[in-house]
């Protein structure tokens, strides 16, 4: 059965996010990802208006999946809402790791970049990010009401600031090759969790 064109579309869209989770935005080329997907060169710009355009594409498509993978986490039955969000930070040690993403890790990878490059992929990001945190906010407060977990702060504020630290962990764990930024990032989540 023939592919349609919204499968080719999807194709590229998860070929690049593989492909750039490793080497960046700017230092891939649209013909590398088009020959990883299998899909003549010639056809981007059936597919996309431009570089800008698949890049907010692809950045749109990663949100997407990740969400879709954070909700399924964070709604486990049988568990209380500390324990959903402690699973939830360890999928993150486990899909954020130093040597190999398997492109689950494109916000670390690129956010820094591509918000100087397009201003696009910058809002792409900011509404994937900000939905993240929004999410974590709703755990958080679920928390609170299920007596799991305590804060010192809102659970705006608590979800934010986790969820920055985390980002941050996974870009110092690139930059020295070590996990331990990520394990050192669990244990002040616990504390700000007071778990």
């Amino acid at each position: 059965m023939p592919a349609t064109q919204g499968d080719t579309r999807r194709s590229i869209l998860d070929t690049a996010q593989r492909i750039m989770s490793h080497k960046g935005f700017a230092a891939v080329g649209i013909n590398e990802v088009l020959s990883a997907a299998g899909v003549p060169k010639g056809s981007f710009y059936h597919y996309f208006n431009s570089k800008d355009a698949f890049g907010e594409a692809m950045m749109r498509s990663y949100f997407t999946d990740y969400l879709a993978d954070m909700d399924r986490v964070l709604a486990a039955p049988g568990l209380t809402s500390a324990q959903r969000l402690m699973n939830y930070w360890q999928a993150w040690r486990e899909t954020q790791s130093v040597d190999e993403c398997q492109g689950k890790c494109l916000a670390v990878k690129l956010g820094a970049e591509v918000s100087d490059l397009s201003e696009s992929m910058r809002l792409a990001l900011k509404d994937g990010t900000t939905a993240i945190v929004d999410r974590l906010e709703r755990a958080i407060t679920a928390g609170l009401e299920d007596g799991s977990l305590a804060v010192d702060d809102d659970a705006r504020t608590t979800a934010q600031v986790l969820y920055d630290m985390w980002l941050g962990a996974s870009v110092m764990a690139k930059i020295h090759r070590d996990a331990g930024p990520l394990a050192t990032t669990t244990t002040v989540t616990r504390r700000l969790l007071h778990l």
